[in-house]
């Protein structure tokens, strides 16, 4: 189990399994962030890199937000 963060600027958290968290920079803006990580479904970089980055949109979008940068998390065995 992931320890429990206590703050006051930290709007959703994994406690409520949301699309993304959420995080009080100033009162009129927030960051919201997600990370995806699930095997290819698909043999072709470029189309798997496709499905990742509309996956995680679509995340962001889903709580409200507007896209401004990705980061990809890349993992090998």
């Amino acid at each position: 189990m992931l320890p429990t963060i206590t703050d006051p600027n930290l709007l959703i958290s994994i406690k409520t399994a949301d699309d993304a968290g959420v995080y009080k920079l100033t009162d009129d803006i927030a960051l919201v962030q997600t990370v995806d990580i699930f095997t290819p479904v698909v043999d072709n970089p470029y189309d798997y890199g496709q499905i990742a980055a509309a996956n995680s949109l679509s995340d962001v979008y889903a709580m409200g937000g507007k896209p401004l940068t990705a980061l990809d998390i890349v993992g090998f065995p």
